[in-house]
């Protein structure tokens, strides 16, 4: 069969800032579990525009919550022409019945168990109309993504080495997604996909490689003879008190980790249940990271319940106490299957279920101690102070141990998100 993987974007005509996002993983994973004899073509449309008029026989789209109305648009466009359309992903797992309004089959959580016995009915003539896995993916049967398909990034290329997250933030879906149960892929299968990547550096798309410590030392260690440049998520708790992880983290290439700080309030923090933060240690865990050569970019949320007005103020004086690498501002969004979803509805607080609405950015629900106004002024001010130019020069050169590569990824990636502040969430 003639098949069309894809990742929609919410509005094509506009994709230049999503180019600095990592390729799609998914993509290339069900391309790596795709039976021989299938030609595949493999779109993501933050890269590249969808050609509606090739003949394909399956078309497979892949969508998250702000992405799924143009994923529904994809799928009538094809359905228009009789080809048949299955969409997965984070968003028709959490709403599977409005998903199969819109194509023709639903995939249902993880799909490595799945998509064969798809592929198998429309050969046969059977499709269904929903597919769930069986029981969960084992470790060794997460796939090595094919990185010689699809969109190539050569600074950027995804991997992922583990799947599960026991931890169960109250905003965030993964729980629904991958269950809360930790499963790392062996790490000789992970070393191998590493030097399958032509890309210099390596992005982690896992929840955290803090989660289980034990696993992420020996992957590691096997990750020193790979010699590439690597970015991970990590919690806090590990980062603050694990020494040993840390060195070994430096001297298997990890350069940056991405830590949900999320707020600097305890109360936010409790009540959104990320029981491995303590507000205490934030300074302590990026000091460890610094003090074993890396970087750190911090991620914070804003619109939390115990959120007022002096709150951006606050952060702000704590980032650059920190001395932070890079900073990532968000408003907090209630996405469908979440806890913090499920909450807002029975408080009576969401506002809108216009999914577009559901991208960086968008107020779509009642805040407490803030208005809408609030929270993205307050962003606004935040954003144009920490990624002002002369900022963005001085942190291009700051904590980079003078490496020349680490100091080319801080300035092109501080400028461009300074562009998105400016171009995307500013405008709102």
């Amino acid at each position: 069969m003639e098949i069309l993987l894809t990742m929609p974007h919410p509005n094509p005509k506009r994709r230049l800032f999503d180019r600095f996002n990592y390729p799609s993983l998914t993509l290339k994973q069900l391309a790596a579990i795709t039976p021989p004899g299938h030609n595949l073509e493999l779109v993501d449309e933050r890269y590249e525009p969808i050609d509606f008029n090739k003949n394909y026989d399956l078309v497979c789209i892949s969508c998250l919550t702000y992405n799924s109305l143009r994923g529904y648009e994809v799928a009538t466009e094809f359905r228009k022409r009789d080809i048949p359309t299955i969409i997965g992903g984070y968003h028709a797992t959490l709403m599977p019945e409005e998903a199969k309004q819109n194509v023709d089959a639903v995939v249902v959580g993880e799909g490595e168990r799945t998509w064969p016995r798809v592929l198998e009915d429309i050969e046969k003539g059977q499709l269904k109309p929903f597919y769930r896995p069986d029981r969960p993916v084992a470790p060794e049967e997460i796939p090595a993504a094919r990185h010689d398909i699809g969109t190539y990034n050569p600074f950027n290329e995804p991997i992922q080495a583990s799947r599960g997250c026991p931890t169960g933030c109250e905003f965030c879906a993964m729980n629904v997604m991958e269950g809360k149960i930790f499963r790392g892929r062996p790490v000789d299968h992970m070393v191998e996909e590493m030097k399958s990547i032509k890309a210099k550096s390596i992005f982690f798309a896992d929840a955290s490689l803090t989660i289980n410590p034990k696993y992420s030392k020996e992957l590691f260690k096997g990750m020193k003879e790979v010699n590439k440049y690597s970015e991970a998520f990590g919690n806090v708790n590990v980062l603050t008190r694990d020494d040993e992880f840390l060195k070994l983290a430096a001297e298997a290439g990890i350069f940056n980790w991405y830590v949900g700080i999320e707020s600097i309030s305890q109360a936010n923090i409790n009540q959104s249940g990320k029981g491995t933060n303590k507000v205490e240690n934030y300074a302590k865990a990026i000091q460890k990271i610094k003090d074993h050569g890396m970087m750190i970019t911090g991620f914070f949320m804003f619109g939390f319940d115990f959120d007022t007005p002096e709150i951006f103020g606050r952060t702000l004086e704590k980032i650059y106490e920190w001395g932070l690498d890079e900073v990532s501002f968000s408003i907090i969004t209630p996405y469908p299957g979440t806890r913090l979803y499920e909450r807002f509805e029975r408080e009576g607080r969401i506002t809108s279920k216009d999914w577009s609405k559901y991208a960086e950015g968008q107020v779509n629900y009642t805040p407490k101690g803030l208005t809408d106004k609030q929270i993205i002024e307050g962003i606004r001010k935040m954003a144009m102070d920490y990624y002002s130019i002369p900022n963005i020069i001085r942190r291009s050169f700051t904590n980079t141990n003078h490496n020349p590569y680490r100091v080319f990824v801080k300035f092109v990636r501080n400028t461009a998100v300074r562009k998105f502040y400016m171009n995307e969430k500013l405008t709102i």
